[in-house]
């Protein structure tokens, strides 16, 4: 028996209203099979969620959102209700998208509705056409008018669609490369909105990495599915799971678990073949798959907030001709993912303004090395150097016994330490610009700019750190914190000499190990 695709949605999320109407969303769907658009079950449904309306005649929900697995049919659940909009509502609309392509794609189908010109004798449907005043095909700047008053404009956000005018509806597609800067110049365009109840729809699939790109949907996201917004409509087909809460051998197994397969994509066995979805498990990566084609999202609560700025990253990086090779480290931080199977070790160097923080390493590991890695420590150590962990740190089980056996002064933060880690971490880099990293250190860069803060339930302002993508490794992030923390309460700090008054005379200090 074939696989088909679930039709319910994982989450379907409306503002909680007392006599709510749906007349609306069962009109547009029956306006949509008259001209040839006949909604499956399941984006019937997303119109049932979105199209609900107040006793007062205003929109139950100011934010609609969908977010399903691409080629499963979102345009044609989008595109009954802008054309039940445009008709029946004479709402003007301004639909962006992020590439121009993906704008023309959207007014070429809109255009099988209404004809290719005002007057047009080939219009599929006549009736339709006559309500035409304007069809614009200007590139990047496509328009449908209608003698109803009806609008939509189409263009790409990079184009400065909609900018000067104003619209009842603003449409985000392929809104996982929406940016900050997009939406303060776009949703603005609603502010004046004509009917004067204005609505912002989202569609999209899970950003690969949550930065400056794709965050305001992320946001929005997370507050719909947390219950923190009480004013927003979303749709999601996606299996139940965490991700983020998974180790490889769990992920390997839920993204082969074809009833996964089909909670994720409404549309297989319909219009999206099973055999297609075979081809793209064996050729993509677990987490490619889980994010693609099952369109899983981070937890929502470890996307709240970047830790840390590209810009400001970039601001604190040093060169090797700006490094200095015989300053000490004073603290060693060394964390490893959960199978154990990675290693990464940060030192951290005082410097006379600034602390460099380096990555020494990160590394496949295993068992075995155990008695290498210990070695290597005491070499660089001895007695002095603090090795400092987290106490949930997996690298904690294998190393803190044999590294104590040897010799070597172990730390191991608890939660309230930690914690105080994350926010010394976060301030020498946010406020203080107090440590420097070397700029041929890639993953050290890409752990760092990836990383988002996670709040710790009843400690307001508090927090730990998460990943915001899950092909990116925290490790190096969580060494640097250790190491930092590590520098300042356990180090002990040569005292340097060389200058008249019994300083250095030297400027900024790094080592490269």
């Amino acid at each position: 028996m074939s696989l088909v695709g679930s039709q319910v949605a994982r989450y379907q999320i409306s503002p909680k209203c007392p006599n709510v109407s749906t007349v609306h969303a069962e009109a547009c769907i029956d306006l949509a099979a008259a001209y040839g658009l006949t909604l499956d079950e399941w984006q019937a449904n997303t119109v049932r969620i979105w199209f609900r309306m107040t006793p007062e005649g205003r929109w139950a929900a100011s934010t609609w959102g969908l977010s399903v697995a691409r080629q499963n049919g979102k345009n044609g659940a989008l595109e009954a209700v802008e054309l039940y909009l445009l008709v029946m509502m004479g709402c003007k609309i301004l639909h962006t998208s992020h590439l121009l392509t993906s704008a023309r794609k959207a007014f070429k189908r809109l255009m099988q509705f209404f004809g290719r010109k005002v007057n047009d004798p080939n219009a599929k449907y006549p009736e339709l056409n006559q309500m035409v005043v304007e069809i614009r095909k200007t590139n990047g700047q496509e328009a449908i008018e209608l003698s109803n008053g009806g609008l939509i404009e189409l263009g790409a956000r990079t184009g400065g669609a909609g900018r000067g005018s104003s619209f009842d509806f603003l449409i985000v597609d392929e809104a996982q490369e929406y940016e900050e800067d997009e939406q303060e110049a776009l949703e603005p365009t609603t502010s004046a909105s004509p009917s004067g109840d204005p609505v912002t729809v989202y569609m999209g699939t899970p950003p690969k990495v949550v930065g400056e790109r794709g965050e305001p949907f992320i946001r929005v996201r997370s507050a719909a599915v947390t219950g923190r917004s009480k004013r927003t409509a979303w749709v999601e087909h996606s299996p139940q799971g965490e991700l983020d809460k998974m180790t490889e051998i769990e992920l390997q197994a839920f993204v082969r678990d074809r009833r996964n397969w089909a909670e994720g994509n409404p549309a297989l066995g319909i219009r999206l073949a099973e055999s297609t979805i075979e081809g793209e498990m064996e050729r993509w990566s677990a987490k490619s798959f889980a994010r693609e084609r099952l369109n899983m999202f981070p937890s929502p609560a470890e996307v709240l907030e970047l830790a840390f700025s590209e810009k400001v990253l970039k601001a604190l990086q040093v060169g090797a001709d700006e490094l200095d090779h015989d300053l000490p480290v004073s603290a060693f931080g060394v964390d490893m993912n959960p199978e154990k199977t990675k290693v990464s070790i940060c030192a951290a160097v005082p410097g006379e303004t600034k602390t460099h923080l380096e990555l020494a390493a990160n590394s496949p590991f295993s068992e075995e090395g155990i008695s290498a890695l210990v070695n290597w420590l005491w070499e660089r150590c001895k007695r002095r150097v603090p090795v400092v962990m987290d106490a949930f740190s997996p690298a904690r089980d294998l190393l803190e016994a044999p590294l104590k056996k040897r010799g070597l002064t172990v730390r191991i933060l608890d939660t309230n330490e930690f914690i105080q880690a994350c926010g010394q971490l976060y301030h020498a880099v946010k406020r203080e610009r107090s440590i420097t990293w070397f700029v041929e250190q890639e993953h050290f860069f890409v752990s760092m700019k990836s990383t988002v803060k996670e709040p710790i339930k009843n400690r307001p302002g508090s927090f730990k750190w998460n990943r915001s993508d899950l092909e990116v490794d925290l490790m190096p992030t969580m060494a640097a914190t250790c190491a930092l923390y590590g520098s300042v309460k356990f180090g002990r700090r040569k005292r340097s000499s060389g200058g008249p008054d019994g300083g250095s005379s030297r400027k900024r200090h790094a080592v490269v190990l």
